[in-house]
């Protein structure tokens, strides 16, 4: 029987609360089954009893792994790392505005770094955006930037090596697109270029038919005008014109690019869209005037998404799909 208790409202609050281990599992139980019928992962029995001495639950069916604990299922099966430390992990991450590093987790929650590490990426896959298909509407916003090192910081040799110009691509750079509908949720994702092709695709791909979208100069989203209300600001002559700007979206990239370059230093393009998950996460459910969100409140929904969701360090580290092309 899962029985509701005060839960934390802080930091503090939730690094005391977690550090009894009925606690954890009260908590995430409460969202994994909001109707208190604690169902078998492997058949789908409601027919189960909890074994309190061990803290696992076991199915009266008879079937293999019928023995199951609160991480099956989740993003944390699998893993030895205790409760208590992966929610205090995901209240970090969840809360932290400008991200936390895994030096850092590792330090604060006496884990190695590479376990800290494989940590967060999971704790990212939770905090995907699942859209499932629905579009931005009203007055949206569209732009593109870079993530990689500075122009100004690199040696003229590499320079002239590396940043070929403005155009479709940047060598050692990688494109990023982010919609963002006003007064709502902004999308972002990983582009192979800024080809017309490529911009036009996805914005017609995440924003409804009519609404109205703002961009950039750039030619790539020049034919919008054809299912939308187009307004171009050009940043040559200014970057505002009354309700025409990317105003929103270039606060979204300050923010990003604070955490990538001042919380994690060196991002590798693999992993890069994990991190666009993080910062896109706690952006869509930050507070505003309309909409209170705390810090329980971005840490709860955290926690409701971690079902069903599953990453393996094979995966992670690419050692899964080098396997697969070699066959």
């Amino acid at each position: 029987m899962v029985i509701a208790m005060k839960e934390p409202k802080s930091l503090q609050e939730a690094i005391i609360y977690f550090s009894n281990p009925d606690n954890c599992i009260d908590y995430v139980a409460l969202r994994r089954w909001p109707d208190g019928k604690v169902v078998c992962p492997t058949c789908g029995s409601d027919s189960v009893k909890f074994n309190a001495e061990r803290r696992w639950w076991q199915c009266s069916s008879h079937h293999a792994k019928r023995q199951f604990s609160i991480k099956v299922g989740t993003i944390m099966e699998d893993s030895a790392i205790p409760l208590d430390k992966w929610l205090t992990a995901m209240w970090l991450v969840t809360n932290c505005k400008n991200g936390i590093s895994s030096y850092e987790i590792a330090r604060d929650l006496k884990v190695t770094q590479k376990s800290a590490w494989f940590m967060l990426h999971r704790i990212r896959l939770a905090m995907q955006d699942e859209h499932f298909g629905s579009k931005l509407r009203g007055e949206v916003e569209a732009d593109e930037t870079f993530i990689g090192g500075k122009a100004r910081n690199m040696h003229k040799n590499v320079r002239a090596r590396r940043i070929t110009g403005r155009g479709k691509s940047i060598e050692d750079k990688i494109a990023v697109i982010g919609i963002l509908e006003r007064g709502g949720k902004v999308r972002t994702q990983v582009i192979p270029n800024r080809a017309k092709e490529t911009l036009q695709g996805i914005v017609r791909g995440n924003v409804e038919t009519g609404a109205t979208v703002f961009t950039d100069e750039l030619h790539g989203y020049h034919g919008l005008i054809e299912e939308y209300e187009h307004e171009i600001i050009d940043h040559a002559v200014k970057y505002v014109d009354g309700r025409v700007h990317t105003n929103g979206l270039e606060n979204f990239w300050s923010l990003l690019k604070r955490g990538l370059k001042g919380t994690y230093v060196a991002v590798e393009p693999f992993h890069l869209f994990r991190y666009l998950d993080e910062q896109v996460f706690r952006f869509n459910n930050r507070a505003t005037k309309k909409n209170k969100v705390t810090d329980a409140d971005r840490f709860d929904l955290a926690v409701r998404n971690i079902l069903g969701k599953r990453l393996t360090f094979a995966a992670l580290t690419g050692k899964e799909l080098a396997g697969a092309e070699a066959f």
